[in-house]
């Protein structure tokens, strides 16, 4: 009987090597080098503290794997998400730099924090497109940095969402069509009423703000550097979404370890796959139609253009996941298997880890992957029950 059942499709990338140097065209997007800055910017962010790096024995025993370590996002701030950091980063870097641009100073994060700064950080307005998450990381950071937020959501995006948005001071309007329609509707209202887009993925034309948006998740993985204490893991299996976090990870830890990096795999669903079908076709594909998806955080239809610039031969591995493995993988983890502990997992945070699981017990995939008895595979669980009430309807 298996763990976990599900459907998988996997494609090998041709374009990746593992002994392929980082490029510093790659680094211009992100290095750890340049996350240095983020990292001592948001370590001085009010309760800031590292999440846990779980290690999963019972559950990589059961599984046949050397090691699982589970990256805990519930307990990210108050906003039970990997997504605190970047959204929240970038607004305080617009800030700054629109304030130092207005008024000939830069106020540093302390000063803004402090509202040093009110009077001309309320004159400016940030605003992007979410599926939830990052949307509430950007109205989390004006309210914290003392701008105004306006958010754009598209239909599928439930009520608890939306309302916690709006719980944190921003306006949130909710469109008829789709992520990628809600993404160009905020950027011409951006163009029209002047406002500044905060988004997690970039286009032509908008490509430095995203850069913030991934420098602010860099905090989460010099913690996990930190916490396997000199250990590396063979295997990274990430969700992907825009490919915003997917890239973040294997920028930074590629740029970190060179040719000792893990093995990179990127986990999509099966309606929502442009990653994939991106790497299968050479070049960015853009995902038409309803994306209809119980992974939200991950019903995205076209790549980020940065993310690209890094993923197209830096992942190894594209993988997409049946939706009946959620339930059963959040399930497990908020149960506790054995003697590992519980752990709150949203829909979108567990797909990394379902994929492994699945994999390994599946001869093919664990021979296309590589996996084994002594694989050590490292998993993010980017969100908790970011929607309370589809969280208790899926898991009881």
């Amino acid at each position: 009987m298996p763990l976990i059942s599900g459907n998988l499709s996997h494609f090998a990338n041709p374009k990746s090597d593992p002994s392929t140097c980082y490029s510093d065209r790659q680094k211009e997007v992100l290095s750890v080098s340049a996350a240095q800055s983020a990292i001592s910017d948001i370590t001085k962010w009010p309760e800031y503290e590292a999440t846990p790096l779980l290690s999963l024995f019972d559950l990589a025993r059961a599984s046949n794997l050397g090691k699982i370590w589970y990256k805990d996002e519930s307990k990210r701030f108050a906003l039970k998400s990997f997504k605190a950091l970047g959204g929240a980063f970038a607004v305080a870097r617009q800030l700054q730099a629109i304030i130092s641009q207005r008024h000939g100073q830069t106020p540093t994060i302390s000063e803004l924090l402090s509202g040093e700064w009110k009077s001309q950080a309320n004159e400016i307005v940030v605003t992007c497109a979410t599926d939830g998450n990052h949307g509430r990381s950007v109205a989390w950071g004006a309210q914290m940095f003392g701008c105004g937020c306006v958010i754009y959501i598209h239909r599928d995006v439930s009520e608890g969402r939306r309302q916690a948005m709006e719980s944190f001071g921003a306006d949130v309007v909710r469109i008829t069509g789709n992520y990628d329609d809600s993404i160009k509707i905020a950027d011409a209202e951006a163009k029209k009423y002047g406002r500044v887009i905060v988004s997690d993925t970039s286009y032509e034309g908008y490509m430095e703000i995203p850069k913030d948006v991934a420098l602010g998740y860099t905090v989460m993985l010099s913690e996990i550097v930190s916490q396997m204490e000199g250990e590396i893991p063979t295997h990274v299996f990430v969700q992907g979404g825009v490919g915003g976090l997917a890239s973040a990870v294997c920028g930074y830890f590629w740029d970190l370890w060179g040719h000792k990096r893990p093995r990179f795999i990127i986990v999509e669903p099966e309606q929502a796959n442009c990653l994939q079908l991106s790497a299968k076709a050479g070049q960015p594909v853009v995902v038409e139609g309803e994306l209809e998806t119980l992974m939200a955080g991950l019903a995205c239809g076209e790549v980020s253009e940065l993310a690209w610039r890094i993923l197209s031969n830096g992942a190894d591995d594209f993988m997409t996941l049946s939706e009946d493995a959620i339930p059963a993988t959040m399930k497990m983890l908020a149960k506790g298997f054995e003697g590992d502990p519980a752990i709150e997992a949203g829909e979108s945070a567990v797909p990394g880890l379902a994929a492994a699981i699945i994999a390994r017990s599946l001869p093919f995939f664990s021979e296309a992957l590589s996996l084994d008895e002594n694989s050590r595979v490292l998993v993010f669980g980017t969100e908790g029950a970011t929607d309370p009430e589809l969280y208790k309807q899926l898991v009881g």
